[in-house]
C-alpha cells in the first residue's frame, strides 16, 4: 500500500524494511546531504521487557495522513526527496517499525526535515501499537507516541475500535 507524487513517497507494508531501499528512494545528484531515521522494536519499555510489537492502521486514513505529513515537510525545508515507511503486523525486537528518509542539498535542513517528520507521524498518523510485554497476558494499545497512556486490553476478542475507542 503506497502513494508517490514526484520525490515524495509513503508506504505501509508488512514486509521487512530496508534502509538501503529507502535511502535510493530519495537519493540525488541534487542532494549533498541524506539523512535516515530508522525506529527498531527496543527490549524494554517503562521498566517491563518487551516480547514485541504490532502495529495497525487504517491504511486509506493514514496514507493520506503521511502524504499530507511528507507533502509539508518537503515544501516547509526545501527538501530533494522524502520516504516514509511504516511497517505493520508483528514488529519483532530489533527490528524497524519505520524508516523516513529525506535529501536535501544541505545537512542541516536535513537533519531538522527527519527529525520533524517523524514527530509529525508519530502525532498524526493512524498507526497504532500493541506493545506485548514477556510474562504478562494483558497487552497495551497505545497510539503511535511514546509515552501516551495505553488502555490495557485482554488478547482474545479485541478489535483495535474496541481498543483505541
Amino acid at each position: 500500500m503506497l502513494l508517490e507524487e514526484k520525490n515524495i513517497h509513503v508506504e505501509l507494508t508488512h514486509d521487512l524494511l530496508s534502509a538501503t531501499a529507502i535511502m535510493d528512494r530519495v537519493r540525488s545528484p541534487k542532494a549533498g546531504a541524506i539523512v535516515l531515521f530508522a525506529g527498531t522494536t527496543r527490549d524494554s519499555f517503562d521498566s517491563k521487557p518487551v516480547k514485541q510489537l504490532q502495529y495497525t492502521s487504517y491504511p486509506p486514513l493514514a496514507l493520506n495522513t503521511l502524504l499530507s505529513i511528507a507533502r509539508s515537510i518537503k515544501s516547509k525545508h526545501c527538501l530533494t526527496a522524502i520516504s516514509m515507511i511504516h511497517r505493520l503486523g508483528v514488529v519483532p525486537i530489533g527490528e524497524e517499525s519505520i524508516l523516513i528518509a529525506v535529501s536535501s542539498p544541505h545537512r542541516q535542513e536535513a537533519w531538522r526535515a527527519g527529525e520533524e517528520a517523524l514527530e509529525e507521524c508519530k502525532e498524526k498518523a493512524e498507526v497504532w501499537k500493541l506493545e506485548e510485554f514477556e510474562g504478562e497476558e494483558d497487552s497495551v494499545w497505545r497510539a503511535n507516541r511514546d509515552g501516551k497512556a495505553g488502555v490495557k486490553v485482554q488478547k482474545e476478542g479485541l478489535d483495535v475500535k474496541d481498543a483505541t475507542g
